[in-house]
């Protein structure tokens, strides 16, 4: 909206009469413009969380998005925490955010062809982000566990305001167009290295704080999401890279050089999909598609064999 010129004060002299102050008078005076709506919905701030059971709850589930492997650790199989993939702790637009997740459950998923409960998408993200089938449990918290619980109303309080069903801006990660190239590996490669590795590692292997705790998340391998998660999508990672990445810099990256980068990061060895029974081929047909390397020949081996994680349940 344009803004309107401010009239100068005409300052009126009388002849003979003395000078008068040019003060302009309070109607002439500029109008305090009104805070700019915010572009994206606000969750309540962190010193908000109200007392009592139910903020007892808030806590926890932070703590449990936080810090997942040290708070759920029975059912994490890797070196992942929910805010890896949904940044500020599920807060921040454009990484999946809570606040727009929560209202649009219950909702159909194609990737297990039902209707599912937010309960039940919380367990998927178990079993495929932090690679339950392979934790001390073997498998993702049980329906109604209390840290599906926490975490469920960490989540509808970060919600606190927003409208059941709707399709806040944000909400998700971008849907990035394709570029006008083919992804590239080798360019892939070059951004990483440049733009990446200093955070995650010069082989993805993620960084770690001096407790043994990842600073900075490990991208393939052993330690990082299996070949179910959606983040093995090219296209779903070059959103997020886009919006996202690096850190700190979002959206200094071009979307042929997410792209680019998608490709390479998804282009490396991870745990095997805990769907596939068969073979790579069959579990490929069955349940990925064209926006992936599942299944693609890359270095003499088939995308999708799986990583053995008995090396890092040994260094644990």
């Amino acid at each position: 909206m344009k803004k309107s010129l401010l009239a100068l004060p005409l300052l009126l002299l009388a002849c003979g009469a003395p000078e008068r102050d040019a003060t302009p008078t309070e109607e002439a005076k500029p109008a305090r413009s009104s805070p700019p709506e915010p572009k994206y919905f606000v969750s309540p701030p962190r010193d908000a969380v109200p007392a009592g059971a139910q903020g007892d709850s808030v806590r926890r589930g932070e703590a449990i998005f936080h810090d997942t492997p040290k708070y759920a650790s029975e059912y994490v199989g890797n070196g992942l925490s929910c805010r890896n993939c949904h940044l500020d702790d599920g807060r921040k637009a454009n990484s999946g955010p809570l606040w727009a997740a929560w209202g649009m459950y219950p909702a159909y998923r194609k990737k297990n062809g039902h209707v599912n409960t937010m309960d039940e998408r919380l367990r998927g993200c178990f079993t495929y982000s932090m690679n339950a089938p392979e934790s001390k449990q073997g498998h993702a918290p049980p329906p109604n566990d209390p840290i599906l619980v926490d975490l469920q109303t960490y989540m509808a309080w970060l919600s606190k305001g927003a409208a059941q069903g709707a399709d806040y801006p944000g909400r998700g990660y971008p849907d990035l167009p394709k570029p006008p190239e083919a992804p590239s590996y080798a360019r892939g490669e070059s951004i990483y290295q440049s733009s990446c590795a200093l955070c995650h590692g010069a082989y993805g292997e993620g960084s770690k704080l001096k407790s043994g705790e990842f600073a900075f998340p490990p991208l393939w391998g052993p330690d990082s999401f299996n070949w179910g998660a959606g983040m093995h999508r090219v296209n779903t990672a070059a959103g997020f890279i886009k919006a996202n990445m690096p850190y700190g810099k979002g959206d200094s990256l071009s979307n042929q050089e997410a792209w680019d980068v998608a490709l390479f990061i998804n282009s490396h060895e991870r745990p095997k999909d805990p769907r596939a029974k068969g073979s790579v081929a069959e579990a490929d047909a069955k349940y990925h598609d064209e926006n992936c390397t599942y299944g693609d020949e890359h270095d003499g081996r088939t995308l999708g064999e799986g990583v053995s994680v008995k090396k890092r349940l040994v260094a644990r």
